[in-house]
């Protein structure tokens, strides 16, 4: 199955059992505690997330799925250059940082329908049986089934980390009715490293393996409808979708692999582009340029509100004139969430 897994692009294949029963108290642990924030799926699904069974009837076993997403052109013999590349984008504050992830095509996608070619391989070898595939789209424990099936092991920032291939990869599932035999998870080797924590700019990670998703900005720029804390603005600084600084660094990151696809290789219009571009972006203009991308799904208002904070941070850091008249343009766009966030950003200096 592993040979038929790399001919798709997959990194690794394992397979977990359905007793996921010991990861349902820390589950709802961190429902009670409200770090989920508006994602109100997580809370309406509740435990169904931790029994595979019930979600697929009949399911005894899960496949488990990684594949690497760093574009194709990421040096991989020079360990931890593509992470000095990331950093360095943090000191352009005029670019508009967009999450390596999401850079290429929509990982949902890609994941789906590989997994379904990876189960009719399987069914040509042992026949038809009943399965059902999932990458981060339904109430699924991805990364606890990663841990259990020896993918990595979860990390502070629980993200699943593999020494081979750091955390820079998707996981996916197919949920099946044979009896596969588990895979052996692998130990733990974050030690007394604390990097993802002390890099959050936000502290989201409130503890080891414990993230508040409201202080996230991936939750922010991403999950979240309404507007930002005002609190939490300034701490975005130039990232416009998604946040990647935890996974930057995590020292285990220096062996991450780019992907042996073309899907995820970095758009250009994605890729180092400038705020004030971003933010002349009209509605088909940004429907035109994130067609097949994940950044499609949050909408133009969302993606505006985010730029217009990141120029704010940029207008407050360098004060350069262009800034403040990008943001000026939209001072009266009819969606009172961009107006808001525009208010705020021309508020940040006085000159």
């Amino acid at each position: 199955m592993q040979g038929w897994a790399r001919e798709l692009g997959f990194s690794q294949i394992g397979v977990a059992g359905v007793d996921l029963s010991s990861a349902e108290p820390g589950l709802m642990q961190w429902l009670a505690q409200g770090f989920h924030g508006e994602m109100d799926y997580m809370q309406a699904h509740g435990l169904r997330r931790a029994r595979p069974a019930e979600l697929v009837p009949g399911t005894v076993s899960v496949i488990t799925a990684r594949m690497d997403y760093l574009p194709r052109d990421t040096p991989a013999d020079a360990p931890g250059a593509w992470q000095a590349v990331e950093w360095a984008r943090l000191q352009r504050p005029d670019e508009g940082i967009v999450s390596v992830y999401a850079r290429g095509r929509d990982y949902h996608k890609v994941l789906r329908n590989r997994l379904q070619k990876l189960a009719e391989r399987i069914a040509q070898e042992v026949g038809p049986f009943g399965h059902r595939a999932f990458t981060d789209s339904a109430p699924v424990l991805e990364a606890e089934l990663a841990r259990r099936s020896g993918q990595g092991w979860r990390g502070k920032h629980t993200l699943v980390l593999n020494r081979e291939a750091g955390s820079m990869f998707f996981l996916g599932e197919i949920y099946v009715d044979l009896a596969l035999e588990p895979t052996a998870p692998v130990t733990a080797h974050c030690g007394s490293c604390a990097a993802c924590i002390t890099a959050c700019p936000t502290g989201a990670i409130v503890a080891p393996h414990r993230v508040d998703a409201r202080r996230c900005i991936s939750y922010l720029t991403i999950e979240h409808a309404g507007a930002i804390p005002e609190e939490l603005r300034p701490l975005m600084a130039n990232r416009i979708y998604g946040c990647d600084d935890c996974q930057l660094a995590c020292p285990w990151n220096k062996f991450a692999q780019p992907s042996r696809l073309p899907d995820f290789d970095a758009r250009e219009a994605l890729s180092g582009g400038q705020l004030v571009h971003f933010f002349a972006w009209d509605e088909p203009t940004f429907l035109r340029l994130t067609e097949g991308s994940p950044i499609r799904r949050i909408g133009h208002a969302r993606w505006l509100r985010n730029v217009a904070v990141a120029l704010g941070n940029a207008w407050r850091e360098t004060g350069n004139a262009a800034l403040q008249q990008a943001l000026a343009s939209r001072a009266e766009h009819p969606d009172a969430l961009v107006r808001e966030h525009v208010a705020w950003a021309l508020s940040q200096r006085s000159d």
